[in-house]
Protein backbone atom coordinates (compact mmCIF):
# COMPACT_ATOMS: atom_id res chain seq x y z
CA UNK A 1 0.00 0.00 0.00
CA UNK A 2 1.67 3.49 -0.98
CA UNK A 3 1.55 5.35 2.59
CA UNK A 4 0.48 8.69 1.35
CA UNK A 5 -2.73 10.33 2.39
CA UNK A 6 -4.18 10.95 -1.28
CA UNK A 7 -3.20 8.24 -3.54
CA UNK A 8 -1.11 8.66 -6.97
CA UNK A 9 -2.93 7.36 -9.97
CA UNK A 10 -0.34 4.77 -11.04
CA UNK A 11 -1.77 3.12 -13.95
CA UNK A 12 -0.73 -0.13 -15.71
CA UNK A 13 -1.69 0.21 -19.88
CA UNK A 14 -2.40 -2.87 -20.52
CA UNK A 15 -4.91 -3.88 -23.45
CA UNK A 16 -7.09 -6.50 -24.64
CA UNK A 17 -9.87 -5.40 -21.61
CA UNK A 18 -7.12 -5.30 -18.65
CA UNK A 19 -6.57 -2.23 -16.62
CA UNK A 20 -5.32 -1.58 -13.13
CA UNK A 21 -7.47 -1.03 -10.41
CA UNK A 22 -6.46 1.63 -8.23
CA UNK A 23 -7.43 2.54 -4.46
CA UNK A 24 -8.12 6.15 -3.95
CA UNK A 25 -10.71 8.67 -1.70
CA UNK A 26 -14.30 9.10 -3.87
CA UNK A 27 -15.27 12.44 -5.45
CA UNK A 28 -18.41 13.35 -6.78
CA UNK A 29 -18.62 12.41 -10.21
CA UNK A 30 -18.13 8.77 -8.32
CA UNK A 31 -21.76 9.18 -6.83
CA UNK A 32 -23.56 7.55 -9.98
CA UNK A 33 -21.34 4.32 -10.23
CA UNK A 34 -21.52 4.57 -6.16
CA UNK A 35 -25.13 4.47 -6.18
CA UNK A 36 -25.81 1.53 -8.47
CA UNK A 37 -23.12 -0.92 -6.62
CA UNK A 38 -25.22 0.27 -3.39
CA UNK A 39 -28.00 -0.50 -4.63
CA UNK A 40 -27.27 -3.22 -6.52
CA UNK A 41 -24.74 -5.19 -3.70
CA UNK A 42 -27.23 -4.02 -0.42
CA UNK A 43 -31.07 -4.13 -1.89
CA UNK A 44 -32.52 -4.63 1.88
CA UNK A 45 -30.86 -1.68 3.13
CA UNK A 46 -31.56 0.68 -0.39
CA UNK A 47 -34.31 2.34 0.70
CA UNK A 48 -32.69 4.20 3.48
CA UNK A 49 -30.27 5.60 0.86
CA UNK A 50 -30.72 7.86 -1.54
CA UNK A 51 -29.38 9.31 -4.58
CA UNK A 52 -28.84 13.18 -2.47
CA UNK A 53 -27.27 11.24 0.72
CA UNK A 54 -24.10 10.74 -1.42
CA UNK A 55 -23.42 14.11 -1.93
CA UNK A 56 -23.58 14.78 1.71
CA UNK A 57 -21.69 12.23 2.89
CA UNK A 58 -18.82 13.37 0.39
CA UNK A 59 -18.79 16.58 2.56
CA UNK A 60 -19.65 15.32 6.07
CA UNK A 61 -16.42 15.47 7.74
CA UNK A 62 -17.34 12.17 9.93
CA UNK A 63 -17.52 10.21 6.61
CA UNK A 64 -15.10 9.05 4.50
CA UNK A 65 -15.40 6.84 1.34
CA UNK A 66 -12.75 5.01 -0.91
CA UNK A 67 -13.47 3.71 -4.39
CA UNK A 68 -11.66 0.98 -6.66
CA UNK A 69 -11.08 2.73 -10.06
CA UNK A 70 -10.66 0.74 -13.09
CA UNK A 71 -9.53 3.68 -15.70
CA UNK A 72 -10.85 2.46 -19.29
CA UNK A 73 -9.90 3.52 -22.29
CA UNK A 74 -11.07 6.80 -22.70
CA UNK A 75 -9.43 7.43 -19.46
CA UNK A 76 -6.25 5.77 -19.96
CA UNK A 77 -5.82 8.22 -23.35
CA UNK A 78 -6.22 10.87 -21.49
CA UNK A 79 -3.52 10.20 -18.47
CA UNK A 80 -0.90 9.09 -20.97
CA UNK A 81 -1.31 12.79 -22.97
CA UNK A 82 -1.64 14.47 -19.54
CA UNK A 83 1.76 12.98 -18.37
CA UNK A 84 3.08 13.83 -22.04
CA UNK A 85 2.18 17.53 -21.67
CA UNK A 86 3.44 17.94 -17.90
CA UNK A 87 6.93 15.99 -19.27
CA UNK A 88 7.11 18.06 -21.93
CA UNK A 89 6.15 21.86 -20.36
CA UNK A 90 8.18 20.68 -16.55
CA UNK A 91 10.43 18.15 -17.55
CA UNK A 92 9.29 15.88 -15.07
CA UNK A 93 6.66 13.78 -14.50
CA UNK A 94 4.74 14.23 -11.53
CA UNK A 95 1.47 12.37 -10.21
CA UNK A 96 -1.27 12.54 -12.17
CA UNK A 97 -5.18 13.51 -10.57
CA UNK A 98 -6.66 11.87 -8.33
CA UNK A 99 -8.96 10.89 -11.27
CA UNK A 100 -10.11 10.97 -14.70
CA UNK A 101 -12.45 10.78 -16.75
CA UNK A 102 -14.97 7.86 -17.66
CA UNK A 103 -13.05 5.63 -14.81
CA UNK A 104 -15.32 2.30 -14.20
CA UNK A 105 -15.93 2.02 -10.57
CA UNK A 106 -15.28 -1.74 -9.41
CA UNK A 107 -15.88 -1.15 -5.56
CA UNK A 108 -16.48 0.97 -2.94
CA UNK A 109 -15.83 1.13 0.75
CA UNK A 110 -17.17 3.50 3.40
CA UNK A 111 -16.99 4.30 7.16
CA UNK A 112 -17.76 6.74 10.11
CA UNK A 113 -15.27 8.66 12.45
CA UNK A 114 -16.94 8.80 15.84
CA UNK A 115 -14.33 9.40 18.60
CA UNK A 116 -11.72 7.39 18.36
CA UNK A 117 -13.75 4.44 16.46
CA UNK A 118 -13.51 4.15 12.53
CA UNK A 119 -16.87 1.74 11.99
CA UNK A 120 -17.18 0.46 8.41
CA UNK A 121 -20.90 0.58 7.30
CA UNK A 122 -20.31 -0.32 3.64
CA UNK A 123 -17.81 -2.65 1.36
CA UNK A 124 -18.78 -3.83 -1.66
CA UNK A 125 -17.37 -4.83 -4.89
CA UNK A 126 -19.67 -5.32 -8.31
CA UNK A 127 -20.30 -8.81 -9.41
CA UNK A 128 -18.09 -9.06 -12.70
CA UNK A 129 -14.72 -7.85 -9.92
CA UNK A 130 -15.42 -10.18 -7.52
CA UNK A 131 -12.84 -12.74 -6.63
CA UNK A 132 -9.95 -10.62 -7.72
CA UNK A 133 -8.83 -9.08 -4.50
CA UNK A 134 -10.78 -5.85 -4.30
CA UNK A 135 -12.53 -6.03 -1.43
CA UNK A 136 -9.35 -7.13 0.14
CA UNK A 137 -7.70 -4.01 -1.34
CA UNK A 138 -10.75 -1.54 -0.01
CA UNK A 139 -10.27 -2.88 3.53
CA UNK A 140 -6.65 -2.65 3.97
CA UNK A 141 -7.21 1.09 2.39
CA UNK A 142 -10.26 1.37 5.48
CA UNK A 143 -7.60 0.54 7.97
CA UNK A 144 -4.56 2.49 6.43
CA UNK A 145 -6.86 5.50 6.55
CA UNK A 146 -8.52 4.84 9.84
CA UNK A 147 -5.10 4.73 11.19
CA UNK A 148 -3.81 8.20 9.81
CA UNK A 149 -7.07 9.61 11.15
CA UNK A 150 -5.79 8.57 14.49
CA UNK A 151 -8.71 6.53 15.50
CA UNK A 152 -8.23 3.75 18.04
CA UNK A 153 -10.08 0.64 16.92
CA UNK A 154 -12.24 -0.42 13.92
CA UNK A 155 -15.80 -2.04 13.74
CA UNK A 156 -18.27 -3.37 11.05
CA UNK A 157 -21.09 -6.06 11.25
CA UNK A 158 -21.01 -8.95 8.69
CA UNK A 159 -24.38 -11.10 8.12
CA UNK A 160 -23.58 -14.56 10.14
CA UNK A 161 -23.70 -16.53 6.56
CA UNK A 162 -21.01 -14.60 5.60
CA UNK A 163 -18.02 -16.81 6.37
CA UNK A 164 -15.75 -15.53 3.40
CA UNK A 165 -15.87 -12.01 4.74
CA UNK A 166 -15.91 -13.15 8.24
CA UNK A 167 -12.60 -15.15 7.13
CA UNK A 168 -11.45 -12.35 5.19
CA UNK A 169 -11.60 -9.89 8.36
CA UNK A 170 -10.17 -12.33 10.48
CA UNK A 171 -6.76 -12.43 8.33
CA UNK A 172 -6.68 -8.64 9.28
CA UNK A 173 -6.86 -8.60 12.80
CA UNK A 174 -10.57 -8.26 13.51
CA UNK A 175 -12.14 -10.52 16.24
CA UNK A 176 -15.62 -11.41 16.53
CA UNK A 177 -16.94 -9.76 19.57
CA UNK A 178 -21.24 -10.33 19.83
CA UNK A 179 -23.48 -10.17 17.58
CA UNK A 180 -26.99 -7.79 16.93
CA UNK A 181 -29.86 -10.61 16.65
CA UNK A 182 -32.18 -10.23 13.58
CA UNK A 183 -29.67 -6.98 12.44
CA UNK A 184 -31.07 -7.48 8.39
CA UNK A 185 -34.07 -6.20 7.74
CA UNK A 186 -34.67 -8.59 4.46
CA UNK A 187 -34.53 -11.48 6.40
CA UNK A 188 -33.86 -11.17 10.44
CA UNK A 189 -30.76 -12.26 9.94
CA UNK A 190 -28.30 -11.85 12.97
CA UNK A 191 -25.18 -9.82 12.16
CA UNK A 192 -21.75 -10.62 13.86
CA UNK A 193 -20.29 -8.19 15.21
CA UNK A 194 -16.57 -7.45 14.86
CA UNK A 195 -13.37 -5.61 15.38
CA UNK A 196 -9.88 -4.63 15.55
CA UNK A 197 -9.38 -3.14 19.64
CA UNK A 198 -6.00 -0.66 19.25
CA UNK A 199 -4.62 -0.09 16.10
CA UNK A 200 -1.99 1.42 17.65
CA UNK A 201 -0.74 -2.05 19.14
CA UNK A 202 2.68 -3.17 18.16
CA UNK A 203 1.94 -6.41 16.87
CA UNK A 204 -1.33 -5.41 14.67
CA UNK A 205 0.73 -3.00 12.96
CA UNK A 206 3.54 -5.50 12.35
CA UNK A 207 0.72 -7.73 10.96
CA UNK A 208 -0.95 -4.88 9.04
CA UNK A 209 2.57 -4.31 7.39
CA UNK A 210 3.53 -7.92 6.59
CA UNK A 211 -0.11 -8.50 5.17
CA UNK A 212 0.28 -5.17 3.07
CA UNK A 213 3.87 -6.21 1.75
CA UNK A 214 2.27 -9.69 1.13
CA UNK A 215 -0.46 -7.89 -1.63
CA UNK A 216 2.24 -5.91 -3.33
CA UNK A 217 4.26 -8.65 -3.84
CA UNK A 218 1.70 -10.94 -5.17
CA UNK A 219 0.54 -7.64 -6.82
CA UNK A 220 -2.63 -7.77 -5.78
CA UNK A 221 -3.28 -4.46 -4.17
CA UNK A 222 -2.90 -1.71 -7.22
CA UNK A 223 -3.02 -4.65 -9.75
CA UNK A 224 -4.35 -5.62 -13.31
CA UNK A 225 -8.11 -6.96 -13.31
CA UNK A 226 -10.06 -8.40 -15.82
CA UNK A 227 -13.00 -5.97 -17.14
CA UNK A 228 -15.96 -7.51 -19.21
CA UNK A 229 -16.67 -5.78 -22.61
CA UNK A 230 -20.17 -5.38 -20.58
CA UNK A 231 -18.73 -3.27 -18.18
CA UNK A 232 -16.24 -1.33 -20.04
CA UNK A 233 -17.06 2.78 -20.67
CA UNK A 234 -15.67 4.75 -23.51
Amino acid sequence: MQHQSQPGCVVQFLAMGSTACLFRPMCEADIPQVYTIDHECFPAESMFRPYSSYGREIHNSMAHYIVGSAPTLTAVTHLQRSWLKRLITEGSLRSAPSHAPHELIAGFAGFWVMLDEAHIIAIAVRPPFRRQSIGEGLLLSVIDMAMRLQTRMVTLEVRESNHPAQQMYLKYGFHVVGKRPRYYSDNQEDAVLMSIEDLHDTEFREMFRERSSELLRDSKLVHTIDVPDSALIQ
